[in-house]
């Protein structure tokens, strides 16, 4: 792993800590705030550890899942450490490694134990041998346990700890605003040794939603998150955040508590080991997303889910403008804060993050498009009761192929253009496994378990995978352009994640902004064709300065004008 400078922010000691907790809490518990939740968070956290390095243009992440590459007699884990040393060493600085965990469903997001590694994936020994040479993301399942977890089944049993963890319906309450991302219904009924019961499940039945308001529950979740710390996790990614808090007559979605417990993990991640990152993963519409960087005091990072939707649509019908209009109102950010850029993850692309960035015909033509390429769409309940699309379930790879029936010349290019693109914005790239390695559609998987998910989601084979990346098969072809690209990126200052964006108007067939780094005045202009036509473009180097294409290799003169093939991305560099 490449040498980067250590993370050195101000942290405050004991005394400082201790009273930005009691901050946070009073904010989130009010008047049941009492002083010992301090003190247990700060015998919680006395064992602290050494800062990460900061972020640099080096760090490029994967996501995957433990079992994503396959091995006869092998534990998923270590054949995908294999995979990770033989393949992407250099190339990528991070893995995501989804719940690696005790589960009961939805692929691992239905934790039974937090602090076990699931044994048919590996143990923690094989976590940390790719700990020692990756940094490594691990998942917090914030919102919800399983319910098999022990916390579930002693509810059931009205004994602790987990008698006041879960939430069950008010007749009192006002359920009506609630904001859902599944069709299912809000609340499961469970026989309990009290009687029947009805709880509170957000996105299943087997996924029972925590009751934050007792601040046992949040404790727990310290807990957890400080282990995952000292077993050497670098980032820490809050799933379903959004949805933490629950307050009736509300949305139940983003309320200031939820906003103070991020504020209040940050501060704990920060304390026992600067550097430490915080994601939130709140799948919303685009400002409610960025929302989560606070004041500069809550997320590290944040998704960009608006991107993936808005690529495809870009690439799908050759318009750029709604992906330029939305890429001219990205947000600065300080230098400790920054977006993590992707296309695809093991969900589906989202729907929301386009509201209010692209028309309704427009969203309808390309849930159609992607309906035609195999895909399949996944729905969410409104309020009224009426459906909505939530997701659109399909990879990649097929997602790029092209919407006419005559043979597709540019799928290809149409697919490294788009990842191009999503690489050279400000913050860290991410790729998930199956679109570096352009797997298609596992309609097979969607047989066999029943849910649109799996259609991304398929396992590989290593021996397979091999033989692919060995042959002259389109695999081989991308993932050679994507690791290329990625070889040439990490040699640049301009993509650092705190470099500066300034988009560049050359019209709706183009996507362009230049990359500045100020220290070292190190100037790469990012330009993209999302067409499947030959265009030139006005010349973006500025005059007295030479251009140079990084991906092309050729010079490119301040007083010619730019020809672009179709689906072709440069990084036209300046030079004296």
């Amino acid at each position: 792993m490449a040498q980067q400078v250590t993370y050195d922010p101000i942290v405050p000691d004991a005394s400082a800590f201790a009273g930005e907790l009691a901050r946070r809490l009073q904010k989130i518990y009010k008047s049941g705030f009492y002083e010992g939740l301090v003190n247990r968070i700060l015998a919680m956290s006395a064992i602290r550890y050494p800062g990460w390095p900061v972020w640099t243009e080096l760090d490029v992440m994967l996501i995957t899942y433990g079992n994503s590459i396959r091995s006869q007699d092998e534990l998923p884990l270590r054949s995908l450490y294999k995979f990770l040393s033989e393949k992407l060493s250099g190339v990528i600085s991070c893995v995501h490694i989804l719940p690696f965990f005790p589960f009961t469903s939805d692929d691992g997001f239905a934790v039974s134990d937090f602090m076990t590694v699931n044994p048919v994936l590996g143990s923690w020994d094989d976590i940390a041998a790719i700990t020692n040479d990756f940094y490594l993301m691990t998942d917090l399942v914030i919102n919800h346990v399983s319910s098999a977890h022990p916390w579930f089944k002693n509810y059931l049993q009205n004994i602790s700890p987990g008698r006041d963890y879960f939430i069950h319906a008010d007749k009192e309450a006002d359920y009506s605003m609630v904001i859902r991302p599944r069709s299912t219904a809000l609340f499961s009924r469970f026989k309990s040794s009290g009687g029947e019961k009805e709880i509170w499940t957000t996105f299943s039945s087997d996924q029972i939603d925590l009751n934050f308001s007792n601040p046992e529950v949040l404790i727990e979740i310290v807990r957890i998150l400080i282990f995952y710390i000292s077993k050497g996790a670098r980032f820490i990614r809050l799933d379903a955040i959004a949805f933490l808090w629950k307050c009736s007559g509300t949305y139940c979605l983003h309320l200031d508590e939820t906003h103070e417990i991020v504020k209040l993990l940050r501060e704990v991640a920060t304390y026992v080991r600067p550097g430490t990152v915080i994601l939130t993963e709140t799948n919303v519409p685009n400002k409610e997303n960025w929302s989560y960087f606070g004041n500069g005091d809550e997320a590290h990072m944040v998704y960009q889910f608006s991107l993936p939707p808005l690529l495809l649509h870009a690439f799908y019908s050759g318009n750029a403008a709604f992906l330029n209009r939305w890429a001219r109102e990205i947000p600065e950010t300080p230098p400790d804060q920054t977006f993590l850029n992707y296309t695809a993850s093991h969900d589906g692309i989202g729907i929301r993050p386009l509201e209010g960035l692209l028309p309704e015909a427009e969203l309808h033509e390309l849930i159609e498009a992607m309906s035609g390429l195999g895909g399949l769409i996944s729905m969410r309940a409104n309020k009224d009761g009426s459906l909505s699309p939530y997701e659109i379930n399909i990879t990649w790879f097929d997602a790029m192929k092209s919407k006419t029936t005559e043979p597709d010349n540019f799928h290809e290019a149409r697919f490294t253009g788009s990842q191009a693109i999503m690489m050279s914005l400000r913050g860290i790239p991410a790729f998930y496994i199956h679109s570096l390695l352009a797997t298609p559609n596992d309609q097979k998987g969607v047989e066999n378990t029943g849910r649109a998910r799996s259609i991304n989601r398929k396992e590989l084979d290593r021996e397979e995978l091999d033989r692919l990346l060995a042959s002259g098969s389109p695999q081989k072809r991308i993932f050679e352009k994507l690791t290329g690209l990625l070889e040439i990126r990490r040699g640049y200052r301009a993509f650092h994640p705190a470099a500066a964006q300034h988009m560049l108007e050359r019209g709706n067939a183009v996507f362009a902004f230049t990359r500045k780094h100020e220290s070292s005045n190190q100037i790469i202009h990012c330009i993209s064709n999302v067409t499947d036509q030959s265009i030139t473009i006005e010349s973006v180097v500025a005059e007295n300065r030479k251009g140079y294409d990084l991906i092309a290799g050729e010079f490119i003169p301040a007083s010619e004008q730019i020809l672009l093939e179709p689906y072709q991305t440069r990084w036209i560099i300046e030079r004296d």
